[in-house]
């Protein structure tokens, strides 16, 4: 492996980890924090399994950056606001999230107080 592709690899298995630590990020793929790690410093290339999981979960498929790793430009996002905050939230260890769930219902209970709110008509 090049340097070059070294330091994208890098860059997209940390994009892919996000805030979880590398413990995490290797039980949510089935592997060891070792292998993570390895990865992490561009040690090891991921097995094609592993690789399609670090493009899902960094939002790619696995065509688009095996073409970032060879490479070509990584493509670019066209998300709006709240598709870039739920990408977050998918990406946030299982605590995090349960922060952001109890600020969500707290300003639900303090703008609509016992109201049921009506997703209904929302759109992501």
């Amino acid at each position: 492996m090049d340097s070059e592709t070294r330091e994208r690899l890098i860059k997209v298995v940390k994009l892919a980890r996000g805030s979880m630590s590398q413990r995490q990020f290797a039980k949510l793929l089935g592997v060891s924090s070792t292998a993570v790690q390895l990865w992490e410093k561009g040690e090891t290339m991921p097995d094609t399994k592993n690789l399609a999981q670090i493009a899902t979960r960094a939002g790619y498929t696995i065509e688009g950056l095996v073409e970032y790793l060879t490479g070509h430009k990584m493509p670019e996002f066209e998300e709006g606001e709240v598709d870039k905050i739920l990408r977050q939230v998918q990406l946030m260890p299982l605590q995090q999230v349960a922060v952001i769930g109890q600020a969500i219902a707290e300003r639900f209970v303090s703008e609509l107080g016992d109201a049921s709110p009506d997703f209904s008509h929302a759109k992501r």
